[in-house]
């Protein structure tokens, strides 16, 4: 995603020694289906049809375009750069501006093919669809954006007179262009606020009235709709005086879900790792990484401190899986098969400290699994705490090959070492 200004909002943690950006509780929109819920709310989007195949595009070209002589084309996926990413097929660029009759020949390139950008590493994005929108006469790109903020514990609009590049490119170029207008929860935002963050974006030709009202609805939005980041870049102005959202970024706070069930219907899985989908399905916590050694661990901390003390001794994790602490013998299953779906994994390392989570239990689990799933690496085994006499004789009489170890450091000491070999 196109990340917000590192200084201003951007949020990480340290894990096994190595950076990573935060993962944060949210639910990825594409754009097409951001633009739809903005005109929703009286926020002045392009006009754009999303399409899934070419009978589609030559239909849309038709009927909703037919006195259009230009068209943009935007592959659709849930990653930033696509203006200046590769397909695999070798066609280059996502988005395109071009001639009404050329339509059909470029959204047949994108279609169905992976999509490579900066953001979405080697593997890429497939494209299910892409998005086909009137071509708008900008005078003038800025920078919009409402996060939410810790420091002062409520929504943050943040504003730039300059757009439609990286926000963090112009946040070391142009730092006193860029603010930032805290809005009071409790109160809401007022003419005052959005006056602020109006003058701050210096629309050139939009009519300041109507710039303040289009501001108090993407508020509205933000809030109505628990979102975690509204952001559109560039906030446009036409050469018709309107301001328009050109290009827009929503995410959703997946604990909002249960209130805003036809937000959620939008998620698309096929543009998320498919073991974190299959570990949100079976209630896990499962963030994948970059290492060898699988991790499943029972709480959070735990896990976290895991990780550490397997790096401490040379090796890298390949993920973070939570249990939590009431899983069934049936989820400890589905933790393993997530596990040993991952190519780069070449130990697994199961660290329980049994306190609401039973040993026993996650002992039948692996047994179960064992048999459900072809272990083609080593599993180091360290049980502690309830029922760990039981959990261990499951084990000892499965007849599995395990390696046991007898407190954390030597379960990452022996994970560690069995990866090498």
């Amino acid at each position: 995603m196109r990340r917000l200004m590192n200084k201003l909002v951007s949020r990480s943690l340290s894990v096994a020694g190595k950076w990573q950006q935060q993962q944060l509780r949210r639910l990825n929109i594409h754009e097409y289906q951001g633009a739809d819920l903005m005109n929703k709310y009286g926020i002045n989007v392009p006009k754009g049809v999303a399409v899934s195949s070419i009978d589609e595009v030559k239909e849309a070209v038709k009927s909703a375009f037919p006195k259009e002589n230009e068209l943009v084309v935007k592959s659709q996926i849930l990653a930033g750069g696509r203006g200046l990413g590769t397909f695999q097929n070798g066609f280059k660029g996502g988005v395109h501006i071009v001639k009404a009759d050329q339509v059909e020949d470029i959204a047949g390139k994108m279609l169905g093919q992976i999509l490579v950008t900066k953001q979405t590493g080697p593997q890429g994005k497939v494209v299910s669809k892409v998005y086909l929108c009137e071509k708008l006469s900008l005078v003038n790109e800025m920078y919009f954006a409402i996060t939410l903020d810790r420091k002062t514990a409520g929504p943050l609009i943040i504003a730039c007179s300059k757009g439609g590049t990286s926000i963090e490119d112009l946040a070391v170029k142009y730092p006193d262009m860029i603010i930032k207008v805290p809005v009071d929860v409790f109160k809401g935002i007022t003419d005052e606020d959005a006056a602020m963050v109006v003058d701050g974006l210096a629309p050139k030709v939009a009519d300041r009235n109507d710039s303040i009202e289009q501001v108090k609805k993407l508020y509205k939005l933000f809030c109505e709709r628990d979102c975690t980041l509204l952001e559109i870049n560039p906030l446009a102005e036409t050469s018709s005086n309107q301001l328009v959202a050109a290009d827009a970024k929503l995410n959703f706070d997946d604990n909002a879900a249960f209130r805003q069930k036809e937000i959620f219907a939008l998620r698309d899985p096929s543009q998320e790792d498919p073991r974190e989908v299959a570990a949100a399905k079976a209630d896990l916590n499962y963030i994948g990484l970059d290492g060898e050694i699988g991790c499943m661990v029972n709480g959070a901390g735990l896990a976290m401190a895991t990780m550490d003390i397997i790096k401490l001794h040379g090796g890298t994790p390949a993920n973070f899986l939570d249990v939590g602490g009431n899983a069934s013998e049936g989820q400890v299953v589905e933790a393993f098969k997530i596990l040993t779906s991952d190519d780069k994994v070449k130990t697994i390392l199961v660290n329980i400290f049994g306190g609401i989570m039973k040993c026993d239990v996650i002992a039948s689990g692996i047994v179960n699994a064992a048999k459900q799933v072809a272990l083609k690496v080593p599993v180091v085994v360290r049980l502690e705490g309830t029922n760990v006499d039981q959990g261990k004789r499951i084990l000892k009489e499965s007849g599995m090959t395990l390696i046991i170890a007898e407190d954390l450091d030597d379960a990452a000491e022996k994970a560690v070492k069995a990866a090498s070999k």
